[in-house]
């Protein structure tokens, strides 16, 4: 039952964490492009690269903090299916070039952070 918990507790801080930073970010920066989205793919991905290399291969904590951090935190905040429907929408709306822009800056900067959040960890 306390891992159940551990994700719930985790998925509604990283929703909410979310929200408050992609609202934050589109409110200040606004425009077509889904910014908001693109932030928080990139920072949940180098997050994800940095806790699973310091849950994984730095440290031997308790298996609960990967659930409540990864798949609880991690899971409620990065937001793939927001970037699909946002690029959907663009594509519907006539602007390709942004919903090509979003895929591959979304894909690729989310690598980029997995990759250095990872590095970062083992060191």
């Amino acid at each position: 039952m306390i891992r159940y918990l551990l994700v719930v507790m985790g998925g509604g801080t990283g929703a909410l964490a979310r929200y408050v930073a992609a609202s934050a970010i589109m409110t200040r920066f606004g425009g077509r492009f889904p910014l908001g989205t693109l932030v928080i793919n990139v920072t949940g991905s180098f997050l994800i690269g940095f806790l699973m290399t310091m849950l994984t291969e730095r440290f031997q904590l308790d298996p609960r903090w990967r659930l409540l951090l990864v798949a609880g935190f991690l899971g409620g905040y990065t937001t793939f299916s927001t970037l699909e429907w946002e690029t959907y929408t663009a594509v519907r709306d006539g602007g390709l070039w942004t919903a090509m822009l979003n895929v591959v800056s979304s894909i690729m900067l989310g690598y980029i952070a997995v990759w250095l959040g990872a590095m970062l960890a083992r060191r």
